[in-house]
């Protein structure tokens, strides 16, 4: 995780359209939560860092949550500083030295035109400042952001030839299937709950991601599909009710696909059309779709994801671990990479 500021830029990253704990165990402050090569990290070091942090920068994040995340990125540092003082002694160089040979050398300024090009792809976070006013700041997050992947990808390899264990207690939200649609086999390793909306744009923002993962993953992963439709979206609330319609004839994930491919089509003429599209009995889809048959079922959803702290969509549930918006591919490789991990000790 990294922690890119801009001083004179009100940057926020829009990755999610917005809106009962399992017993996470207790670390107590000497507790080994990382260990890399022979040498360890209590709870009590991370937490030296973590605290001074600003809550502001986990935005809506439940307590628990918002302190584990602190937590994390203060170890992920930790766990970096260990593994280039471990290089710098096999090299017999200060760490400075080495930091400055594999990293810092290797990033390039940022030119002119990638300043004016990132201005241009980011208005709302320039708040209609002109370009004069915001090149230095541009300047600074684009070259703050290079080096930060330039150190990713050398401590990458460090930790190829270096053992690192994480032992950090992540926070847990018992998440039930409910019988809702899935994909994958019931005894996965890994269990990846979703809620969403057919009206949220960074829902189907993340499709490819979700796609991606089930392809690397395979068998070792378990999908289920949750509504969580947004009073700010009209067309959410009947769109979730007529996919639990195609769900009763076994076709849910094609119509999820079908309105996915449409967002601008979701009207209740649209959703009837829909069923069409994908090979619905269209009389049993209208009726169950005219009787509001799974509004019960869609309240359930709703009630459950509130109660577990979904603000907003997409939301997942990675064994229990949750993580908000349109995220990349390797957020998700990370905490299932970990939970795989746990499995196999």
């Amino acid at each position: 995780m990294t922690k890119t500021t801009i001083a004179t830029l009100c940057l926020f990253a829009l990755s999610a359209c917005s809106s009962a704990a399992q017993g996470t165990k207790s670390q107590a402050p000497t507790d080994v939560v990382a260990k890399v090569g022979s040498t360890t990290i209590t709870l009590a070091e991370v937490d030296e860092v973590a605290l001074r942090q600003s809550a502001s920068q986990y935005g809506s994040a439940r307590l628990g949550q918002a302190l584990y995340l602190a937590r994390r990125s203060a170890l992920d540092d930790l766990v970096g500083d260990r593994l280039l003082d471990l290089e710098a002694k096999a090299r017999s160089v200060e760490r400075t030295a080495l930091v400055e040979r594999e990293i810092t050398s290797t990033v390039s300024a940022p030119s002119e035109a990638e300043i004016l090009a990132w201005y241009q792809a980011n208005p709302a976070q320039v708040q209609k400042a002109t370009l004069e006013q915001v090149r230095a700041p541009i300047r600074a997050l684009l070259l703050e952001e290079r080096t930060s992947a330039a150190r990713d990808r050398f401590l990458e390899g460090l930790r190829a030839k270096t053992r690192v264990v994480l032992n950090l207690e992540a926070p847990r939200q018992e998440i039930r299937a409910a019988g809702r649609p899935a994909k994958g086999p019931a005894g996965a390793p890994i269990e990846i709950v979703e809620f969403s909306d057919f009206q949220c744009p960074f829902c189907r923002r993340s499709r490819p991601t979700v796609e991606q993962v089930l392809k690397t993953y395979g068998d070792k992963i378990r999908l289920v599909y949750r509504h969580y439709p947004l009073p700010s979206h009209p067309n959410a609330r009947p769109a979730a009710e007529a996919a639990s319609c195609a769900a009763e004839q076994d076709k849910f994930w094609q119509y999820h696909d079908q309105l996915f491919d449409n967002p601008t089509r979701l009207s209740d003429a649209d959703l009837k059309e829909h069923a069409g599209a994908v090979g619905l009995q269209r009389d049993q889809f209208n009726a169950c779709f005219d009787q509001k048959k799974y509004k019960k079922d869609v309240d359930a959803d709703i009630a459950e994801a509130d109660e577990a702290g979904v603000t907003g969509t997409p939301a997942f549930f990675i064994n229990g671990r949750s993580l908000d918006g349109a995220q990349p591919f390797d957020a998700f490789k990370r905490i299932i990479d970990e939970e795989l991990e746990l499995k196999a000790r």
